[in-house]
């Protein structure tokens, strides 16, 4: 009798398994994923990590430079601004809004765009074409140009900054999908199902949309570092969080008279918006070599 081949244990290995460990080993993805965890959680617990209230104003306490600047005291860890406010604390809390910008702006940009890539390239068309050609003229405008446009139309607000960064990242989204779709639809299992009478929109939510969600999740994960610098340019320009809400991009934009006479009251914000850009950057190309199997060591 002849022995039976023993079976390569990398074989039966599950697919998320050889995912995680391929993320693991990818070093510059774990520091962006603990960056991330760090932001993550500073929105979260932000009114217990935050020393002092973000909005309390002391003109007596104004312009204090940080510990470690001459003169500094251990009251106001990275001093105050020229209101007497505690920048630490006002970091703290914007990244609460940051990353609420961030997430909500990204996650209707994720919800339309899947939709509307979805619909394009199952139905083809007449439907393919209006809503290609729609993407086509959102992505004519300059990168800046339509959050600014939309937030002038609709007021000044987080709010509507959140709108208006979701209608600029809607083609980012619906092209993936688009083209997705397109690759599963010419595949044997869309034809069976729909010999069997399958409905369209059961087909498109069970088959089709769970094949498309590695490359979204990595977009999902790079449009994040994209919305939260959008969320601090409007802020700059005053279209988004308005006075006193601790803003990273409305942090900068107010101490720019400052630069020389307290600098600290501009680096930190600049410096949370490079950190929490990074993390996400780093993470999302971490999880795009990870999720794609051409690019796996």
């Amino acid at each position: 009798m002849t022995a039976h081949t023993p079976l390569n244990a990398s074989d039966n290995r599950h697919p998320l398994r050889d995912q995680l460990q391929q993320l693991w080993r990818n070093k510059t993805a774990v520091a962006g994923m603990v960056i991330v965890i760090v932001f993550l959680l500073t929105a979260l617990l932000a009114p217990l990590l935050s020393p002092h209230n973000p909005v309390a104003t002391s003109l007596h306490d104004r312009l204090k430079p940080p510990v470690w600047h001459a003169g500094g005291a251990w009251k106001n860890i990275l001093g105050t601004d020229d209101l007497g406010r505690d920048i630490l604390s006002r970091l703290i809390f914007g990244a609460r809004v940051s990353l609420l910008v961030a997430a909500s702006s990204v996650g209707l940009a994720f919800v339309v765009g899947t939709l509307l890539g979805a619909v394009a390239g199952f139905y083809r068309g007449f439907r393919d074409g209006v809503i290609i050609r729609v993407m086509d003229i959102i992505l004519a405008f300059p990168y800046i140009l339509l959050p600014i446009v939309v937030v002038a139309c609709l007021g000044p607000s987080l709010r509507n900054a959140m709108i208006a960064i979701g209608i600029t990242y809607v083609p980012r989204f619906a092209r993936i999908v688009r083209g997705r779709t397109l690759e599963e639809c010419a595949k044997d299992y869309v034809t069976a199902a729909r010999a069997v009478g399958a409905r369209d929109w059961r087909i498109i939510l069970t088959a089709i949309l769970p094949n498309c969600l590695g490359p979204l999740i990595v977009q999902t994960t790079l449009s994040f570092a994209s919305a939260i610098l959008d969320a601090a340019a409007l802020s700059f320009l005053g279209l988004s969080g308005q006075p006193p809400t601790p803003e990273w991009g409305a942090m900068i934009a107010n101490s720019r008279a400052l630069i020389l006479q307290a600098s600290w009251v501009m680096i930190f914000p600049g410096i949370a918006i490079l950190l929490a850009v990074l993390g996400f950057n780093l993470f999302g190309d971490g999880l795009r070599d990870a999720l794609d199997p051409r690019l796996r060591d």
